[in-house]
């Protein structure tokens, strides 16, 4: 079983992610755990502080290394983890490849960065591996870990009713998806594809791959020309 820990400056937005749908399910199998940590809870002080002014001056502030460390190091004491995560903008740009790669290890532990960030000790001593969920900056590293931690425990064998499905998605052969349709066959004129009615497996799977070769070519070319295996 996967465990992944999550170390949040603001552990309520995580909430509902964690108990339903894809990674409720997961837990309730008893295939993996998410447990989500309040990095107030490894503060001191009265006001259990886990913020303060950066050094230098300049706006905003930063996470502080004690609450961070001390939270690492009650987690590390009791279990091994394969990787400690930061969740940083110029992190390695999450995608399908780094998330079957991630399905693949053991515990994992996500550091959600928030306000400007962390002390650059902790990315520096503390973490293994930093990643990027894109080109954008968000409010707090927690919803980074939300896209994460859901893209990685839906590839663990049993989460998904059908095993075949998650090697279907986007991304996984290096295209994106084809189109899928459903009941009715025909709805104010709009027509299913015949092949798709057709009952013929392999007319089938050779038309999806066609139609998703076609869609990648018209919507993310970019897709084709990356070397194989950085999909």
């Amino acid at each position: 079983m996967m465990r992944i820990d999550i170390l949040a400056a603001v552990p309520e937005l995580l909430d509902s992610l964690v108990h339903h749908s894809i990674l409720g399910r997961a837990q309730r199998k008893g295939l993996a755990q998410i447990v989500v940590h309040n990095l107030r809870d490894y503060a001191t002080g009265k006001y259990k502080a886990i913020d303060d002014a950066p050094y230098g001056g300049g706006a905003g502030m930063v996470l502080m290394i004690e609450p961070i460390d001390r939270c690492l190091e009650q987690l590390k004491s009791e279990r091994s983890y394969s990787q400690v995560i930061y969740l940083s903008p110029d992190g390695l740009q999450l995608n399908q490849n780094l998330c079957n790669r991630l399905a693949l290890e053991g515990n994992l532990i996500l550091l959600c960065g928030h306000y400007k960030g962390v002390d650059e000790r902790v990315r520096e001593h503390l973490c293994t591996m930093e990643i990027s969920v894109g080109d954008y900056v968000l409010s707090g590293g927690e919803l980074a870990a939300a896209v994460l931690t859901d893209a990685v425990v839906r590839l663990l064998p049993g989460v998904l009713g059908d095993e075949s499905s998650a090697l279907t998605d986007s991304f996984q052969d290096g295209l994106v998806a084809p189109p899928d349709y459903t009941r009715p066959p025909v709805y104010k004129g709009w027509e299913v594809p015949e092949i798709l009615r057709s009952g013929h497996e392999a007319r089938i799977g050779q038309w999806r791959h066609e139609e998703a070769l076609r869609r990648t070519r018209e919507r993310r070319p970019d897709l084709l020309d990356r070397p194989e295996g950085d999909s």
